[in-house]
């Protein structure tokens, strides 16, 4: 069992320690530097929960890892930092844009594929998304129809990985939450226009039945010469408060999270 601290402070070394089998990192640990488990062909599952940075050829060549979940928090996987992990099968990551740097080396090269992290994880067939904050997004959309399409591009990635060449696999999982985040966005945009326009129309309308109400209840007053209308007062105060009411308590509830 190797600890963050320890980690921190041996930096690189564990590099080609073939018998390291697991690894328990904290929440304090933010940077796997470069080369740091290279050749550490034992290690079979990874969890690294407080993780920021993944530096090149972080975990070059672990030969026997499986599986790997990041953390929320991650922000950078460098180039190669996965590369020759042959057995790798599942990979938990957050949705971000950028999560991927580019392979300095090959980035002016048109015919070379420009993401490396995955190079050689021919085994690598499913992607799941870490935290809930997608799901919520998903579920508080306004339309059925888009709820559905989302929920299909999410599971995309495992379709598209099963017939991606190792060499594409970077690349495939890249474009894929490109395109979440983009159709994401395009329906949170739409879904605020609906919320905005129900405002509108929701506040004319109670503003309508005020006035309504208001022209009725002068009537009544003055038929009565000055008699309360008991239910009627009620019904007036209730709508008078209505519209701050439904917009402060109500609305909120059709509003993304």
């Amino acid at each position: 069992m190797v600890s963050d601290e320890l980690l921190k402070s041996a930096g690189r070394h564990f590099g080609g320690c073939e018998n390291l089998e697991s690894v328990e990192f904290g929440d304090k640990l933010e940077t796997i530097e470069r080369y740091a488990f290279k050749g550490c062909i034992s290690i079979k599952h990874l969890k690294l929960p407080s993780v920021i940075t993944i530096e090149l050829q972080a975990f070059c060549n672990c030969k026997a890892l499986i599986d790997i979940e990041l953390s929320e928090r991650l922000e950078t996987i460098e180039t190669r930092a996965f590369i020759g992990c042959e057995r790798l099968q599942r990979i938990v990551i957050p949705l971000k844009r950028n999560l991927f740097s580019i392979d300095r080396l090959l980035h002016l090269d048109r015919l070379r594929r420009k993401y490396k992290q995955f190079d050689g994880c021919d085994q690598l067939k499913t992607v799941d998304l870490v935290g809930g904050a997608h799901i919520k997004t998903v579920a508080s959309l306004h339309m059925e129809s888009w709820r559905s399409e989302m929920i299909a591009e999410i599971n995309r990635i495992n379709q598209v990985l099963l017939n991606a060449t190792a060499d594409y696999k970077a690349e495939a999982i890249r474009q894929w939450m490109e395109s979440v985040i983009d159709k994401m966005d395009r329906y949170k945009a739409e879904h605020y226009r609906y919320v905005e326009e129900g405002i509108t129309l929701l506040e004319l309308a109670l503003w309508k039945a005020k006035l309504g109400e208001k022209e009725e209840k002068a009537v009544e007053e003055r038929a009565k010469q000055a008699k309360v209308d008991t239910a009627s007062a009620r019904k007036d105060r209730r709508i008078t408060c209505g519209a701050d009411i439904v917009i402060k308590n109500v609305l909120p509830f059709l509003e993304l999270k």
